[in-house]
């Protein structure tokens, strides 16, 4: 039977895992690796750590299975989105550590552009917003701050990459600087309707177009891995952003269809079909992937910054569980919050918002209130933000959501999926294998070697559990008025 490798570079640990056909797990192995905060503000991570932690946990997992290196026919990667690194083409030597997507350095980059009138073209030829998150003004920096960068730049010297193209090149031992349509979506240099790097926004932004890779489909080959690797050479036939990778791993093929990733944060994509929608509704347009000899396919992406950071804090911050699995038994002491309510805006509120000046905020304590009631409000706070993200997505693509398939960590959370379904008044569903990232990065792998057809993953996709709303529509909708007078009060606090 032929196999799957799938590599998962997040942004604290690389992991790696041997699929078969089936969409089974078969070997896993994971790697943590190091966060640098040099500056307030500031987030970096080795490159080099970055490289070799991918590789160990890749022979780790091809060994764990218990598979033969010839019979893996197809490699698939996904990775911390934004993620900007640089180093030069001919030693692959990084020149400085990669600046991950949550740091802030360029936020008066990004001020400067609003400034100067340029918000209007980013948005309509790259969908997102002008922010720091995105690749682009990271890459602005370090050609600015760095002696002689933008000079051996412009001569062909030097290599840009988010994390795909760095672990690609690596692969590859140096023949191969590319990404995919995805990645290069979140950088703010690809224009969403020509999917080529466009010489507007690169001009703007004063990168030269020699720095930047090969921009490919997601699912096609990329090039083979240096057979010493892995033990032998693998075709590298899919690449996907994380996000991504899960709405594949989901299935969601069909215009309407949306996942939502429970993690540190949420990520919510709906697939909008084959042509780009722009949010009135603060979403970000993204490609969600192309397959080789296809036109590429859409989505709306939606961020809550935080959800089960929200759990971490509670773990951490004010010590009321000692684990973050314990949250949902604490929650279970009450029937509901009483009127609590907790909004987690500790940096911020993400989409539909964009509120930078939102703090965390609770609202409604009586002296009966106990840390059931604030763990329980903590994870409402998720539902509610999810339906916030959600409803502004149907609104931009005029698409009912019809259910909500969910992933991540906290999806293990039945309170929280049951609240989630109670509050869309739409059936949530986990599905089998919540290792949809991986699993979306190796099915791309296998429709990129031929291995699959969409049809064939679609029929393989299966349900864990389905959540269906049980909740009367007054209590839902009162409890949702709740939750935005909550909102309100937490907006705009640090300018006050």
């Amino acid at each position: 039977m032929p196999y799957v490798l799938a590599l998962d570079q997040g942004t604290t640990s690389s992991r790696a895992i041997v699929f078969d056909l089936e969409g089974r797990p078969l070997g896993l192995a994971q790697r943590e690796f190091a966060q640098h905060f040099p500056e307030p503000g500031w987030v970096e991570h080795d490159p080099m750590e970055i490289w070799h932690t991918q590789l160990q946990v890749a022979r780790e997992a091809i060994g764990r299975a218990g598979v033969n290196p010839e019979e893996i026919q197809a490699l698939g990667i996904t990775n911390q989105r934004e993620t900007t690194l640089i180093w030069e083409r001919a030693t692959g030597k990084p020149v400085h550590r990669a600046i991950v997507w949550q740091d802030r350095r360029t936020a008066r980059v990004c001020e400067g552009l609003k400034e100067g009138g340029y918000e209007a073209v980013f948005r309509k030829k790259t969908g997102l917003v002008l922010d720091p998150y995105f690749s682009g003004t990271k890459v602005s920096w370090l050609l600015e701050n760095l002696p002689g960068l933008k000079e051996r730049a412009s001569k062909g010297e030097l290599c840009f990459g988010t994390v795909d193209s760095w672990l690609i090149y690596n692969l590859t031992g140096g023949q191969v600087h590319a990404t995919d349509v995805s990645n290069a979506s979140r950088t703010l240099m690809m224009n969403l309707q020509t999917l080529n790097w466009d010489e507007e926004l690169l001009s703007i932004l004063g990168v030269p177009k020699a720095l930047l890779p090969e921009i490919h489909p997601s699912a096609g080959l990329f090039g083979h891995t240096l057979p010493e690797l892995l033990g032998a050479p693998i075709p590298i036939t899919g690449v996907a952003g994380d996000q991504q990778a899960a709405l594949f791993g989901q299935a969601c093929f069909s215009p309407g269809m949306a996942k939502n990733t429970y993690g540190t944060g949420c990520f919510l994509l709906m697939h909008t079909g084959g042509e780009p929608v722009s949010s009135k509704n603060g979403l970000l347009t993204t490609l969600a992937w192309q397959l080789e000899g296809e036109a590429p396919e859409y989505a709306l992406e939606g961020s809550v910054f935080v959800a089960g950071a929200a759990v971490q804090w509670l773990r951490d911050g004010l010590g009321i569980i000692q684990n973050s699995s314990e949250v949902e038994a604490l929650a279970r002491r009450v029937e509901s919050t009483e009127g609590v309510y907790f909004v987690p805006a500790f940096v911020g509120l993400g989409a539909p918002y964009w509120d930078a000046y939102a703090r965390g905020t609770v609202v409604g304590l009586t002296r009966g209130s106990t840390a059931a009631h604030l763990a329980r409000a903590v994870l409402e706070a998720i539902a509610y933000q999810s339906r916030e993200v959600l409803e502004a997505m149907e609104a931009d693509a005029g698409l009912g959501l019809t259910e909500l398939r969910v992933d991540g960590g906290a999806s293990a959370n039945e309170l929280l999926m049951q609240f989630q379904a109670d509050i869309l008044a739409a059936p949530v569903v986990r599905p089998k294998v919540i290792e949809t990232t991986a699993l979306g990065a190796a099915y791309l792998a296998a429709v990129g070697a031929g291995l699959l057809s969409k049809d064939g993953i679609a029929k393989r996709w299966a349900v864990g559990k389905r959540f269906a709303p049980k909740m009367p529509e007054a209590h839902r909708e009162r409890l949702y008025r709740g939750w935005k007078r909550a909102v309100e009060r937490a907006r705009g606090w640090a300018e006050a």
